[in-house]
């Protein structure tokens, strides 16, 4: 599955950048997020609950950053278990650039699933997929451009 996209945040690069490398935001920003620990030097793991389909998993995973060229850009690459259910495992490349009212932060992911998750075919995961993404900016945007704490955002 590959996946890429932009979104313009309005803050400036180092803010957007702060929040990208910081695991409490991240926690409160990605959907069904249970538990995520780590820095971005070491890597973060994580625990989410989700539902694709018909198919329940509870993922654990971890995530490194690779490329670091703060704050511009980085590599962010990651593997989930969940059981029976399947695996997920990738990476994406993130770029942010100044731009007029913002930072724009730029995507191109690249991921694969197996298992459970696999069978369901490409149509369901890849509407699932967007539908965590634009999650995710939605939360992240809440975060970084309207000043709620991660915990204000988790609670909605």
């Amino acid at each position: 599955m590959e996946m890429s996209g932009s979104r313009t945040i309005a803050a400036d690069r180092e803010t957007v950048w702060t929040h990208l490398n910081s695991a409490e935001t991240l926690k409160a920003c990605i959907p069904g997020c249970e538990e995520l620990t780590g820095t971005p030097d070491e890597g973060f793991q994580a625990v989410v609950k989700q539902k694709v389909g018909p198919v329940k998993a509870t993922f654990k995973g971890e995530v490194t950053l690779e490329d670091v060229n703060a704050p511009e850009s980085y590599r962010i690459v990651g593997e989930g278990k969940g059981g029976v259910a399947g695996f997920a495992k990738g990476g994406a490349n993130v770029t942010l650039t100044e731009v007029e009212g913002g930072t724009e932060l730029s995507y191109e992911v690249d991921a694969k699933v197996g298992g459970k998750l696999a069978q369901l075919g490409s149509r369901i995961v890849n509407g699932f997929a967007k539908k965590m993404v634009d999650s995710f900016f939605d939360r992240f945007s809440q975060i970084v451009e309207e000043g709620k704490s991660p915990d204000e955002v988790e609670a909605e």
